[in-house]
């Protein structure tokens, strides 16, 4: 049985010929694709406490497209593969790799960001708010953290290493003889939940909506 077939009479004439069963897989095929397409068109709504994120009080509902899913996705994925999406653990995380991580984060989070074209952020709602509450986690909760207590652990840190050079300490151990240690860990740790927080709700719009 010929599928597809194509006749040159003796005037020159070109007939062509499509069998019907590829006629109706073709239909089936396109039809399928429109089902799906638009099944994942079909995002719902999703709503942001700003207050479990620590930003406001507000509850923020958006309806994810597929540029938010992105943003959501990256941002995700540097949070889940560093220290700063996890809970910390002040007996064993050094708090220098923590604030390196933090920075790196911070960084890479607004290179992100900038790599959204202004003419999706301004068509989208949705991907505009969701650029701003990056930003306000970003300002909010890391910056503050790190302009207040970064400056001044390194270098007290670093002065207390050369101290202890020819000392057999761990920098877990020089850490916890910080005059402030208690004040800053209790501050490191209330942005981590933050974050850990602002973590779930990405993946639950990568992954969820």
């Amino acid at each position: 049985m010929e599928i597809i077939s194509i006749i040159i009479n003796q005037n020159w004439d070109i007939q062509f010929y499509v069998s019907k069963f590829l006629i109706i897989f073709l239909i089936i095929i396109f039809l399928i694709f429109i089902y799906f397409k638009n099944k994942r068109l079909k995002f719902k709504d999703y709503e942001i406490s700003e207050a479990d994120i620590g930003i406001g009080n507000s509850n923020i509902k958006i309806k994810p497209n597929y540029e938010d899913i992105q943003i959501a996705y990256k941002l995700w994925i540097e949070l889940s593969t560093r220290k700063i999406g996890i809970p910390i653990d002040f007996e064993n995380d050094a708090i220098m790799e923590l604030y390196n991580s933090w920075y790196e984060f911070f960084k890479i989070s607004r290179e992100l960001l900038k790599d959204i074209p202004i003419v999706k952020a301004r068509k989208y709602e949705s991907t505009s708010k969701l650029i701003n509450i990056t930003i306000e986690i970003l300002n909010l909760s890391i910056r503050p953290h790190l302009t207040k207590w970064q400056a001044k652990f390194r270098k007290w840190y670093f002065f207390e290493i050369k101290k202890t050079e020819n000392e057999n300490f761990s920098p877990q151990e020089i850490q916890k003889i910080y005059p402030d240690y208690n004040d800053l860990v209790k501050d490191m740790g209330k942005v981590n939940n933050k974050l850990i927080k602002y973590k779930n709700i990405l993946k639950d719009i990568a992954f969820k909506v």
